[in-house]
């Protein structure tokens, strides 16, 4: 969980690869169906929100560049690893 923690917190690009690679995922599954299966809006439910998690964490590195105590990851981590759970679920369903 540390090195996850190292990798994304104040690091607005690294979260935006994951949102990234989220949304190819998405445009892979739609393209592949002819109708869109229930999984391509759970990726895009889930690129979405890593999208909007990566514009929180750049806000935060621009006006609080001193933040140590960051009190808002205890409701952003639980959302961020429910949708990736979500999407994983989906796809082995």
């Amino acid at each position: 969980m540390e090195y996850i923690a190292q990798v994304l917190i104040g690091k607005p690009l690294n979260i935006l690869i994951v949102s990234v690679l989220l949304f190819v995922g998405f445009l892979a599954v739609r393209n592949r169906a002819k109708r869109p299966p229930r999984l391509s809006g759970a990726l895009l439910l889930a690129a979405i929100l890593w999208a909007v998690y990566a514009a929180w964490e750049w806000l935060i590195l621009l006006y609080t560049p001193e933040a140590n105590i960051r009190v808002d990851l205890l409701l952003i981590w639980p959302v961020l690893t429910a949708s990736l759970l979500w999407v994983v679920f989906r796809c082995f369903r």
